[in-house]
């Protein structure tokens, strides 16, 4: 989501005429966009803003900015208190930069953070900024309504509102006719997406899905993310009927212990959770899951622990996220539950849940040597520039020699080795099938 918000900065910057660089010694604006999820995401900004005061104690000009969800939780705090930056603006105030930017040069702070419940960015065409040309973002709705107890977003990115189908399938449509194979559609949780037109008419998610799928059928697309209590057997269905809607679903567990998750305000036990799992593989057999997960949570015993661990083993999951619970100021939790927890508890806990999951994930990349993959190249390989990397359908990297192929290309790769996160191969059969 901060990706995406970066390119729709970045737009709206280039058209009141600023020029981007790469260079940070030539620039005279930097702009930090923020993440408010967790504290070492916090910390992580704060030595950065410390390192570039230092900077802008040699260059005087230069101005800082921060934006997103962390501008929005510390407004006053980052202005006066520690003076760390001259610009702070909201993820609901990007349009008002230009002019916060002009404020600012004359020697004056700026600060915009006002919440919208109107505001989508809809009609603005994000510049793609360090893009392979393949894949890339499209938001489809801004905020979150489901207000989970350890959860910052609704207080930084405020309530749901979707965005207009008409502008979402206009800008897939123009990424495809660009050279884009790949488009991720974005959302707090994806699954609440719903716009009524002007006639009443409804479209929801699943209806979203079958339309952005139909403008053509080498264009991938993915989502993110999906709350467990809203996604609907309507949108399995759509996933079941496109052969290039990606059979993969991220899937949020936060914690297996039913008790654990009420505390989270997560709308959903564990018991409905594993139905909805098997509902997945019932109507999608074969489609990967991903999940988050928190340990320590507050009150959370052995026993809830090792009810997650439990759910561990029955859902398989092939990717998974894994975190301390870290208490964001505000938030429902920190004003009604005690973080309790010691952290060696929550560390000792949390190295089991990552021991575990490594081990199902090897699991599952190992149950794909010897076939032979579907696979969109991306381009080159991160760590070897006569490798290709791309993704399978069911999201998982995969790295093969570069002979023949091209980034965009959809080619046949037979899997012959992998690590818990990565598959190795060579092409096999008709180099592109498609291009």
């Amino acid at each position: 989501m901060n990706f995406n918000d970066s390119e729709i900065v970045a737009s709206i910057l280039q058209s009141a005429g600023l020029v981007a660089t790469s260079e940070e010694a030539a620039a005279d604006l930097i702009l930090i966009n923020t993440c408010s999820i967790r504290d070492k995401a916090e910390q992580t900004i704060r030595k950065r803003l410390t390192e570039l005061r230092k900077t802008k104690i040699r260059r005087p000009g230069m101005l800082i900015g921060i934006l997103g969800c962390m501008a929005e939780r510390l407004k006053s705090r980052l202005l006066e208190e520690e003076r760390l930056v001259d610009l702070v603006v909201g993820p609901d105030a990007y349009r008002s930069l230009p002019g916060l930017v002009k404020e600012t040069g004359a020697g004056h702070q700026a600060v915009q953070v006002l919440l919208s419940r109107e505001e989508t960015y809809g009609d603005i065409s994000p510049v793609r900024l360090n893009s392979n040309g393949v894949t890339a973002f499209v938001s489809i709705m801004r905020g979150c309504d489901n207000m989970c107890s350890f959860c910052v977003v609704p207080f930084t990115r405020g309530r749901e509102r979707s965005r207009d189908p008409r502008s979402i399938l206009r800008e897939t449509a123009d990424l495809f006719g660009s050279g884009y194979r790949e488009v991720t559609l974005l959302g707090q949780n994806v699954d609440s997406y719903r716009w009524v037109d002007a006639g009443g008419g409804v479209t929801d998610f699943a209806d979203l899905l079958c339309q952005v799928a139909s403008i053509d059928p080498l264009l991938r697309v993915r989502f993110s993310t999906s709350h467990p209590k809203d996604i609907t057997d309507k949108v399995l269905r759509a996933m079941a009927g496109f052969p290039n809607i990606c059979k993969h679903i991220h899937l949020p567990l936060q914690s297996g212990s039913s008790r654990v998750l009420e505390l989270m305000n997560r709308g959903y036990s564990r018991e409905w959770y594993l139905e909805k799992v098997a509902r997945i593989r019932e109507i999608l057999p074969g489609c990967a899951l991903s999940t988050d997960l928190i340990t320590g949570f507050c009150s959370e015993t052995e026993s809830d622990h090792l009810q997650t661990l439990e759910l561990m083993e029955f859902c398989r999951y092939d990717l998974a996220y894994m975190f301390m619970y870290s208490e964001r100021p505000g938030t429902p939790a920190a004003r009604k539950l005690a973080d309790d927890v010691p952290r060696e508890v929550k560390q000792k806990r949390l190295e089991q849940v990552v021991a575990l999951h490594r081990g199902q994930a090897l699991e599952s990349m190992r149950r794909n040597l010897g076939k032979t993959l579907r696979i969109l190249v991306e381009g080159p390989s991160k760590r070897n520039e006569k490798e290709f990397c791309g993704r399978t359908d069911c999201n998982q990297m995969v790295i093969f020699p570069a002979e023949g192929a091209a980034a965009g290309q959809y080619v046949s790769v037979l899997a012959e080795s992998c690590t818990s996160a990565t598959l190795r191969g060579r092409l096999v059969g008709e180099t592109a099938l498609a291009h």
